[in-house]
């Protein structure tokens, strides 16, 4: 492995292992609508790990991430974890519902109009990422892209 990505890596476990003591250690909830037009809550989820993340169809990070996520919502969606997607922009929920098909994203996507802050923290940029441990707290916030990897690793840290 390179050095750069070796830093890389090592700089994500130590934000995602030093993160959740820098968040609140209480349950949290959200309610947004689903694309499909569904009402999904956070808390439906208690007893799985939630990736919840905060993406865009026009930002080219939060696209490059789509194909690991979606890989990581497929090989958890019936054990551990789920990934809720949420579409941070203005957009035609047609537009968006075509989007998503043409990634072949079979994870629930939630829509919100765009925002600095969020019923789970601020939101800098896009993506970002928060993930909820099976007790609804917020375990770790990624700004920027996340990788299979990653979450791979927080989760069975995690569920030590």
């Amino acid at each position: 492995m390179p050095v750069r990505s070796g830093i890389r890596h090592v700089f994500l476990f130590l934000l995602w292992v030093l993160m959740p003591s820098l968040l609140m250690a209480e349950p949290v909830d959200f309610e947004l609508e689903g694309l499909d037009g569904k009402t999904y809550k956070l808390s439906d989820y208690r007893g799985k790990w939630v990736l919840v993340n905060y993406w865009a169809t026009w930002c080219p990070p939060c696209r490059e991430e789509l194909p690991e996520l979606e890989v990581f919502h497929a090989n958890h969606k019936d054990k551990d974890a789920v990934v809720l997607g949420v579409a941070m922009e203005r957009i035609k929920k047609e537009r968006l519902q075509a989007f998503v098909d043409d990634q072949f994203i079979s994870y629930p996507i939630l829509m919100m109009k765009p925002a600095a802050s969020t019923e789970l923290g601020r939101v800098p940029g896009l993506p970002t990422s928060y993930l909820i441990d099976p007790k609804g707290e917020l375990a770790a916030r990624q700004v920027g892209p996340v990788t299979l990897e990653d979450l791979e690793a927080f989760i069975a840290n995690g569920n030590e």
